[in-house]
C-alpha cells in the first residue's frame, strides 16, 4: 500500500519522480505529492485524488532540481485529502512513509510541547516533526533517532535543504529498493517505479537504511552499523507494466494467462519420468517424503488459490492440509508439529499478513517454502526455500494471472510430492501432458470474451450474485465472488453448491442472478440437483459446463463453455470465465477496474 519514489542527481528529477508515481498509482491513490529540493529549499505540491490531478496542478518551472521524493497514498491515519497528502514537511526538511506509526499519538503530544505545530491527522507527520527535532546537522543521524523511539512499519524517504542532493531511506516491514544508476541513483518502494531507468537494484531488509547521493550509495543498519548489499538485476522488462493496445491493465493480464500459464511450468517438467523439478525447494527427497502435514498461509485470492491446492494435495499427494488465513495466524497459538511443511503464497511477496504469518510458523520451527511472483521479496528471501511463478509484473489490482500461476505451482508441488508417495509415474505423465495442453485450452475460453460480455450486459445493474461450486471448484466460486465484489461493487458470495440449503437459497428470487460451476466431474449429478433448486425457485442461472454438457444447459438461463480436460486442471480453466464476466460488468457499470476504490495492490500495513 502507498508508494514512494525518489531520484538524485538528474534535472529531469521532476519529471523521473511523475512517471514513477504513475507506475505506483495500482499502490494507492487516494492522494499523491511530491517534494523538489533546490537553492530556495524544498518545493512541495501535494493534490488530492490521482496522479493526473497532481500533474494538471503542477509549474514544472517552479520544480527544477537535481533531487526529490513523491508518494501516492493509500489512506490509513486522516482522510484522503491534500493536507494529509505527503510529503509532509518540518522546517527544512521533507518525508514521505508508508507504513504505520503506532505510537504517533504520545509522541505528537510530546511534539506540541515543545512548540511543533501539526497541520494534518496523519501519523507520517508526526514522524516528519521528530525527525526534524532529532536534526543537528547530521540528517542521517536526525533519522536513527528519530527511528529509534517509533514503534510500529514504515518505508521512508527523506530529503532535507541543508543536503540538496541526498536522500536517506529506512525500512521496517515496508518494502524499499535501491536503484543503481551512472551518476543517478533511485528509491523506491516497487521496481516498477524505476523500470527504464536501471535494472541494477538492491532490496533493504528490516531494520537497514540507505543513504543516496549521485556519488553513491552506502548502506547501514539503522544503529550505523555498515553493512553491504548484494546487487541484483531487474529481469521484467518497462513493455510489461504497459497496457500494450488493452483498454486496461486488468484485460491484459486476463488474456495474458495462456503464456504466464506456459512460463510457470516452463522448464520444470520432466516428462519421461512424470515427475516435476522445483529448483528453489531445499528440501531432500528424504525431507519431502517425511512431510507429515502441510499449512497453507495466504490472504485474498492467494487464498483461494491455496484451497486448491488443499483439495489437489490431500486427493493426490496424501498429505494432511490447512489453509489459514494468515491475518489471523498469529493472534492465536498455532500448533506446528515436526515434520510441518508451511507453504507461504503471495504475489507480491510483501503482504504484511502473510509475512508476519510466516515468521511466528518458522519460530515454532515449520519448514518454510514461499510461493511469490516477485524476485527480492521479503517473503522471497526470508523463506528457507522458495519458488517464483512467473507470471511478470501485475498491475491491475484485482489479480489475475497471479491466481492461475499459482494454482499452476501448487499442481506442479502436488505432481512432485506425490511421485515421492503413492503418485505413479504413468498418472504423473498424463498430468503433465494434461498440463501442457492447457495454455492452449485457457485461449479457447478467452476467445468467447465477446459473447461473456452479452451476458454480462443483462446483469450489469444487478446489485447481488450467488456463485456455487463444488469440490475443485468450490474455491473458483468464491474467487470469482470476490472478483466481481473487487471491481463491480456488486455484492456477491461463493458457497459449497450444497450448503444454499443452509441458508442462502432464502435469497433466491427473480433478481437473484446464481452463477454455477457445473463441471463434468464426481459431484456432478449433485451439481444438477442444485441447479434445480434455483430454478424452481425462479433464480437466473448462469451455469460455466464442460464442453458436450446439454443437461445443465436445458436448466440454465445463460451457458458458458469450457474445454473438457483433466479434473485436476479445471480450476485454470473454469476461473477464466468469471473474471472476464467481473470485468465486463464493471466496465459496463462505468467503474475504474484497475484501481477500484479503497483497494491497494499490496497490503503492507495490518
Amino acid at each position: 500500500m502507498c508508494g514512494i519514489v525518489g531520484v538524485t542527481g538528474t534535472r529531469e528529477a521532476a519529471k523521473v519522480l511523475i512517471e514513477g508515481l504513475k507506475r505506483l498509482e495500482y499502490r494507492g491513490y487516494d492522494s499523491a505529492g511530491v517534494a523538489i529540493v533546490n537553492a530556495e529549499g524544498q518545493v512541495v505540491v501535494k493534490e488530492k485524488g490521482k496522479i493526473s490531478n497532481l500533474e494538471a496542478d503542477l509549474n514544472w518551472s517552479q520544480l527544477e532540481g537535481d533531487c526529490g521524493i513523491a508518494h501516492t497514498r493509500w489512506a490509513t491515519h486522516g482522510a484522503p485529502n491534500k493536507v494529509n497528502a505527503h510529503p509532509h514537511v518540518s522546517g527544512d526538511l521533507a518525508v514521505v512513509h508508508n507504513g504505520i506509526i503506532e505510537n504517533f499519538g504520545a509522541l505528537k503530544v510530546q511534539l506540541a510541547k515543545k512548540g511543533h505545530v501539526f497541520t494534518s491527522d496523519t501519523d507520517s507527520e508526526v514522524l516528519t516533526h521528530l525527525i526534524d527535532d532529532f536534526y543537528d546537522g547530521d540528517l542521517v543521524e536526525a533519522v536513527q533517532l528519530a527511528l529509534g523511539v517509533v514503534h510500529g512499519a514504515y518505508g521512508i524517504a527523506v530529503t532535507h535543504k541543508d543536503f540538496p542532493e541526498m536522500i536517506v531511506g529506512a525500512r521496517k516491514g515496508s518494502p524499499l529498493v535501491v536503484g543503481i544508476g551512472d551518476g543517478v541513483n533511485y528509491l523506491a518502494s516497487d521496481v516498477a517505479a524505476i523500470m527504464g531507468h536501471t535494472r541494477q537494484v538492491m532490496y533493504l531488509d528490516d531494520g537497514e537504511m540507505v543513504t543516496l547521493t549521485p556519488q553513491g550509495v552506502t548502506t547501514t543498519t539503522i544503529t550505523n552499523e555498515d553493512i553491504i548489499k548484494e546487487i541484483q538485476e531487474i529481469t521484467w522488462d518497462l513493455g510489461q507494466i504497459q497496457k500494450g493496445g488493452y483498454e486496461h491493465f486488468m484485460l491484459k493480464e486476463i488474456f495474458e494467462q495462456p503464456q504466464t500459464i506456459r512460463d510457470s511450468f516452463r522448464g520444470r517438467i520432466l516428462a519421461e519420468s512424470g515427475d516435476v523439478k522445483l529448483g528453489g525447494i531445499q528440501l531432500t527427497d528424504w525431507e519431502l517424503r517425511n512431510i507429515r502435514r502441510i499449512i497453507i498461509l495466504a490472504c485474498g485470492t492467494s487464498w483461494h488459490a491455496g484451497l486448491v491446492g488443499e483439495y489437489l494435495l490431500e486427493e493426490y499427494a496424501h498429505i494432511p492440509v490447512e489453509v489459514e488465513y494468515a491475518s489471523e495466524f498469529r493472534y492465536r497459538s498455532p500448533i506446528i508439529e515436526p515434520g510441518t511443511l508451511c507453504l507461504v503464497i503471495s504475489q507480491s511477496g510483501e503482504t504484511i499478513d502473510t509475512l508476519e504469518a510466516m515468521r511466528e510458523a518458522k519460530r515454532k520451527g515449520a519448514k518454510i517454502l514461499g510461493i511469490t511472483n516477485v524476485v527480492g521479496s521479503t517473503i522471497a528471501r526470508e523463506s528457507e526455500g522458495g519458488i517464483y511463478i512467473h507470471a511478470g509484473p501485475e498491475i491491475g489490482v484485482a489479480s489475475t494471472k497471479a491466481f492461475t500461476s499459482q494454482v499452476t505451482i501448487l499442481g506442479l508441488l502436488t505432481i512432485l510430492l506425490g511421485r515421492r508417495t503413492r503418485l505413479n509415474a504413468d498418472r504423473g505423465k498424463q498430468m503433465l501432458q494434461e498440463l501442457e495442453r492447457v495454455p492452449d485450452l485457457v485461449q479457447m475460453v478467452l476467445d468467447h470474451s465477446d459473447a461473456i460480455q452479452e451476458i454480462a450486459q443483462v446483469y450489469a445493474k444487478h446489485t447481488n450474485c450467488l456463485y456455487l461450486g463444488r469440490g475443485l471448484n468450490f474455491p473458483i466460486a468464491l474467487e470469482g465472488a470476490l472478483k466481481l465484489k473487487e471491481i463491480s461493487y456488486i455484492h456477491a458470495e461463493g458457497y459449497p453448491a450444497a450448503e444454499m440449503k443452509h441458508g442462502p437459497i432464502a435469497l433466491i428470487d427473480p433478481d437473484m442472478p446464481v452463477v454455477v460451476l457445473a463441471i463434468k466431474d464426481g459431484s456432478y449429478d449433485k451439481i444438477v440437483g442444485n441447479v434445480q433448486e434455483v430454478r424452481a425457485r425462479d433464480g437466473k442461472i448462469i451455469s460455466i459446463v464442460t464442453e458436450g454438457d446439454t443437461e445443465i444447459a436445458a436448466l440454465s438461463d445463460h451457458v458458458i463453455t469450457i474445454p473438457d480436460t483433466m479434473n485436476f486442471w479445471t480450476p485454470l480453466l473454469s476461473v477464466i470465465p468469471l473474471q472476464l464476466l467481473a470485468y465486463h460488468i464493471a466496465v459496463l457499470r462505468g467503474e475504474d477496474v484497475d484501481q477500484p476504490r479503497n483497494l491497494a495492490k499490496a497490503v503492507t500495513v495490518e
